[in-house]
């Protein structure tokens, strides 16, 4: 490792494969290093305080024997390199091939920044269920540079992250745990870093639908999301707040306030664990977002992997790497407390609780509010109305873009206001059906005609 590696880790911070420790302690040691062989392996800096200052340490060679009979007592010994750089004492853990690992206080794994202990049964149920090599760092077999790699992504991701780009692409991502040595990418860094996810994994692909009704009779909208991680996390949340009501609030003197009718912290944590938590090996279902009149439903394959006792007080993802990389974009909050702040924001709503459901898909339903809900959201029952955007921005978008263009097409609808061909054709029927526009002529030569005010509309 030179030393612009070295400054890259210090600021990009602890993750899956990067581990802080200020001073030398045998035990805590011992688990950090089972903790890293038995996810993909990784670093220690030892020298180094949780924020990334470098305090240093008195490196001598009986403290690199210590740390090497630490690794040798684990149970099966684990790999290790020892290296110096600025009075830190780097330890190069390998990804151990005899997995599980464990040192006297028991097993541990990996979860983002954090390493957590395991009993006997979890570790063996964890690796039997999920095998020795989980999804995300299995390597795919035909993603690399050349194929499918977009540069462009990585410049968001360490934008994002606040990551200078000092060293090679290649030596990022590998610090970052999705690049091998032999520059082979696992399927956590195609999910991140692709141009398009379902040419390489289509189960990643994220499905929103927009149902008339209580029950999946009526479509009025559906989007298959099939970009990077990342640019579907951000375009599901667009979804949402476009399809989903929104009150406005005044505070004081100030400008209004506008407030999701689901509070939107909520919607992002159900939204982040369906995308770190879902069983991407089972490649016959997507992670699904259905709205309903009366509530969403946030769905994800594959169910809990640890015991339902524990739902709720404890976080263990079957994906960590992707898990650690969300982390780094701080959409990944403290470990095990995700559902209690759904539960939290939803309480603070004056919403009904959340609905959890396990079994081979987990499902998260948040329930929308009444109307007189929504009132107590504003804070004035008998006078703020509520604005659905869906109906009412979409229409307007619509009717606006008529009156510039009347001969403007359905596919040309679609590109300016964002809705599909058949949310568009919706709202066209609905449009027609109350008189406010009109087809002249053909459907292919005729025009559209608007017969009611803006003003009379409202």
């Amino acid at each position: 490792m030179d030393k612009k590696e070295f400054d890259f880790l210090l600021k990009s911070g602890e993750g899956i494969n990067l581990e802080f420790k200020e001073s030398f302690d045998s035990k805590s040691l011992a688990k950090e290093i089972v903790a890293l062989a038995n996810t993909e392996g990784g670093r220690i800096f030892m020298g180094v305080r949780d924020d990334g200052t470098i305090k240093g340490i008195r490196i001598t060679n009986k403290l690199k024997s210590e740390i090497q009979s630490i690794a040798r007592n684990c149970d099966p010994f684990v790999n290790i390199k020892l290296e110096v750089i600025d009075n830190v004492l780097i330890i190069n853990v390998e990804e151990g091939i005899n997995k599980p690992y464990r040192c006297s206080a028991g097993f541990f794994l990996r979860q983002g920044s954090n390493s957590q202990k395991l009993s006997t049964d979890e570790i063996r149920e964890f690796f039997n269920k999920e095998g020795k090599i989980l999804f995300d760092e299995a390597i795919h077999p035909t993603f690399s540079f050349k194929n499918g790699y977009d540069n462009l992504k990585l410049t968001n991701y360490l934008s994002k992250a606040k990551l200078s780009r000092v060293i090679s692409d290649e030596v990022i991502l590998k610090n970052l745990g999705v690049l091998t040595e032999n520059k082979k990418f696992k399927n956590a860094g195609v999910l991140f870093f692709c141009e398009n996810v379902e040419r390489f994994i289509p189960q990643a692909t994220v499905t929103c639908v927009l149902f008339k009704g209580l029950n999946k009779t009526f479509i009025l909208d559906k989007k298959d999301f099939q970009l990077d991680f990342y640019s579907n996390y951000l375009e599901v949340l667009k979804f949402l707040n476009a399809n989903l009501k929104t009150v406005y609030r005044m505070e004081g003197f100030g400008p209004r306030k506008e407030i999701l009718e689901i509070p939107e912290k909520a919607l992002k944590e159900c939204l982040v664990n369906a995308m770190t938590h879902r069983d991407y090996s089972e490649k016959g279902a997507y992670i699904q977002i259905d709205i309903f009149d009366d509530r969403v439903e946030i769905s994800n394959p594959g169910g809990l992997i640890f015991k339902e006792s524990e739902f709720g007080t404890r976080s263990l993802s079957r994906n960590p790497t992707i898990f650690s990389l969300f982390n780094k974009l701080e959409l990944v909050e403290h470990i095990g407390s995700g559902i209690s702040r759904i539960r939290e924001e939803m309480k603070k709503a004056g919403l009904k609780e959340p609905k959890f459901q396990f079994g081979k898909f987990f499902a998260v339903t948040l329930f929308r509010p009444t109307q007189e809900e929504l009132g107590k959201i504003a804070g004035e029952i008998t006078t703020q109305k509520t604005v659905e955007k869906t109906v009412e921005k979409t229409v307007e978008k619509i009717i606006e873009l008529i009156r510039e263009n009347p001969r403007i097409t359905q596919n040309e609808l679609c590109d300016k206001i964002g809705l599909s061909r058949r949310g568009i054709e919706w709202n066209l029927t609905n449009l027609k059906a109350k008189g406010i526009i009109i087809r002249v002529g053909s459907d292919k030569g005729g025009y559209w005609e608007v017969r009611e005010s803006k003003k009379r509309r409202k």
